[in-house]
């Protein structure tokens, strides 16, 4: 009898210990499975959100692209085909809504552009595409903004592009890409690639068959049809040739443009304009508050005696200032554009200036074409394209007799049918004693487009010592007002989310 109550009492024992291990496990599976549901839940509402942030995203680059396609079959319209510049504010336009449907026509969101157009003289577009979608989640719709610049090339592609043969001394250095149609004979430091249209060339300096693109300095390089040595020390990025050739006549800004654009201003000076004895050209002086000073020239110093123009240069002069009248201080035009019908003398810095300094007149003469002259420094205040300078020659772009012994030209420098540099000037060539033959350095920054060979030194020791040439990145998409451009078609240059 005590061993059936004792059995029985175990068997009610076990039963409970099943019980209570069935409890445990259900408390733990219902636990895992609220843990399971709620994750379930947070991710399908992390995926949602991931979806419409991605959505959103997409939704602006599809503004981005829109704009890119609206602006190459409207190149100058800012304002999204509306004609209403928006309330935006800051010289912003905007902002202008697009509903954005999916592939059945149902709206899913818009996206809203707001443009900053381009400065005077720039191509630099900024598009802001804010993407919104719509959401499901009952919080409010996500939203990215993505910005991106848009600009058109310039064709200031090059440090020094040419159109005829070149030569490069020692004591060049040249930061930026030099490419020529002719042949190039370099014995500086090229910290950028060299290039010609040329395979072979005859050198007119020495007659005698060489590569496109060759150097002289010891160990010099050997003649065609020898293997091209490698010369680190000489083309620290390398030499290539043949290539393409430029489209020299593409590089040649159209002056008649640039004269109408400057007489909208009221700013197309003409020859004799102003009274006196018979004038030389205009000097012109930039100041850094927004005017410029106007002088008439009325004579140049005169070449001391044995002073000759002994290698028949055509227009040789000492293009050096001796007399001038002032006739007053003007704003800079709206435009951007001073063109004069005569030569031009100039210096003087700007600050905050986009602006485009032409020289020509019409119908063109062969040589007697208008000239512009820098004898001393002509700079930028701001070195982050904030500040661009044109130099516009139908002639030459000179640097005349009594120039500066150190000095610095800061700016794009176009010679349409002449070349820029400096004349011969020989060992007679002195002024009351002083040595004007020789210089010590001149600085080029910006890009210089010669049509005839560049130069601003002799082999004779005479012009000047070193020159120093730096390509300014800026110019390629941020030109000079009217400045000449490689196409028609907008390409992109940045690209970030702001949001």
């Amino acid at each position: 009898m005590k061993k059936s109550t004792y059995m029985k009492n175990r068997r009610c024992d076990a039963r409970g210990d099943i019980l209570l291990t069935v409890l445990v496990f259900a408390a733990i599976t219902v636990t895992m499975t609220i843990g399971l549901v709620n994750w379930g839940a947070a991710l399908l509402v992390s995926t949602r959100v991931s979806t419409a942030r991605e959505q959103a995203f997409q939704i602006a680059e599809a503004g981005i692209d829109y704009y890119r396609w609206h602006i190459a079959q409207f190149p100058v319209d800012y304002m999204d085909g509306t004609n209403d510049p928006g309330l935006v504010g800051g010289g912003n336009y905007g902002p202008y809504v697009h509903t954005f449907p999916d592939k059945n026509g149902t709206i899913i969101g818009s996206f809203t552009l707001t443009i900053t157009p381009p400065p005077i003289g720039s191509t630099k577009v900024i598009v802001i595409s804010k993407g919104i979608a719509s959401s499901t989640l009952g919080n409010g719709n996500v939203v990215r903004t993505i910005q991106a610049t848009l600009a058109v090339p310039s064709l200031a592609q090059y440090a020094i592009v040419a159109n005829d043969n070149m030569r490069f001394g020692s004591g060049t250095i040249v930061n930026g890409p030099i490419k020529s149609n002719y042949g190039i004979h370099f014995d500086g430091v090229a910290n950028n690639v060299v290039s010609s249209a040329q395979s072979i060339y005859v050198d007119p300096d020495n007659g005698l068959s060489e590569f496109g693109v060759y150097t002289q300095i010891s160990p010099a390089d050997s003649q065609p049809p020898a293997s091209v040595p490698s010369r680190p020390d000489i083309f620290s990025a390398g030499r290539q040739f043949p290539v393409p050739a430029v489209d020299f006549s593409g590089l040649i800004s159209n002056l008649q443009q640039l004269e109408t654009t400057a007489q909208s201003d009221g700013v197309n000076y003409t020859q004799s304009q102003f009274g006196g004895s018979p004038a030389q050209g205009y000097h012109v002086i930039l100041n850094t508050n927004g005017t410029y000073t106007l002088n008439v020239v009325r004579a140049l110093v005169s070449a001391p005696n044995n002073c000759t123009n002994s290698q028949s240069q055509t227009q040789w002069g000492t293009w050096s200032i001796q007399t001038e009248s002032l006739v007053g201080t003007y704003q800079y035009p709206v435009h951007g554009v001073l063109f004069f019908q005569d030569h031009v003398w100039l210096d003087g810095q700007i600050n905050g200036t986009r602006l485009t300094i032409a020289a020509g007149k019409f119908p063109d003469q062969s040589g007697q074409e208008p000239n512009i002259t820098v004898n001393s420094n002509l700079l930028y205040t701001n070195y982050n394209g904030n500040d661009v300078l044109g130099l516009v020659a139908q002639g030459n772009i000179n640097i005349g007799l009594v120039s500066s012994d150190t000095f610095r030209i800061d700016g794009a420098l176009i010679a349409e049918n002449g070349r820029v540099g400096r004349f011969y000037y020989g060992s007679n060539c002195k002024i009351s004693g002083a040595n004007y033959y020789t210089r010590a350095g001149v600085t080029l920054n910006g890009m210089v487009a010669t049509n005839k060979r560049y130069g601003f030194a002799y082999t004779d020791g005479t012009g000047y010592t070193t020159r120093n040439l730096t390509y300014d990145a800026n110019l390629l998409y941020s030109p000079p007002p009217s400045f000449p451009l490689a196409g028609s078609q907008y390409v992109m240059i940045s690209w970030k989310e702001v949001q």
